[in-house]
């Protein structure tokens, strides 16, 4: 199994164009918080039926997809998994309000096309193909090479 250090720098290689980063940095977490809000927009009625927390933030698919995604980055790092569970937490949280206001699956949608968008223009600048073509771990990769990038305070490649 790589290390967090190695997926790092596998991505940078298809992401060293200072427009494709500055896209990446607003698409990727745009992206993320899409699929949060996707999922939580999913009927959840068996989760709160058995939980009985009254707790919808919590109550969800969101969740439960979320916590074998934090496993993932257990796995290459405890501190990023902390980091994507706070960034995790914010997106569950700021979809909740969302959802109050406007459907939030389609809300999602329209962040999900329009961030994939931005994600696939910045790679035409780029001129190299999205990572996730080579391996859908990339996919996941993502997030946190944009955490580790804009909130650790060394910047990696």
């Amino acid at each position: 199994m790589r290390t967090l250090d190695q997926w790092f720098d596998e991505y940078a290689v298809s992401h060293q164009n200072p427009t494709n980063k500055a896209i990446h940095y607003i698409c990727v977490p745009a992206i993320y918080f899409s699929i949060v809000g996707l999922l939580m927009s999913i009927p959840s009625g068996f989760i709160a039926n058995t939980l009985k927390l009254n707790a919808p933030i919590i109550e969800n698919w969101a969740v439960v997809v979320l916590l074998f995604v934090l496993v993932f980055y257990i796995r290459l790092s405890v501190i990023m998994a902390i980091k994507i569970a706070v960034f995790s937490a914010i997106c569950l949280v700021v979809n909740y309000y969302i959802g109050q206001f406007v459907p939030l699956w389609a809300f999602s949608i329209g962040v999900f096309v329009i961030a994939w968008i931005g994600q696939f223009y910045g790679h035409n600048i780029e001129g190299k193909k999205p990572s996730f073509l080579k391996d859908l771990q990339f996919l996941m990769i993502g997030p946190a090479w944009v955490v580790e990038n804009l909130f650790s305070g060394k910047k990696i490649s």
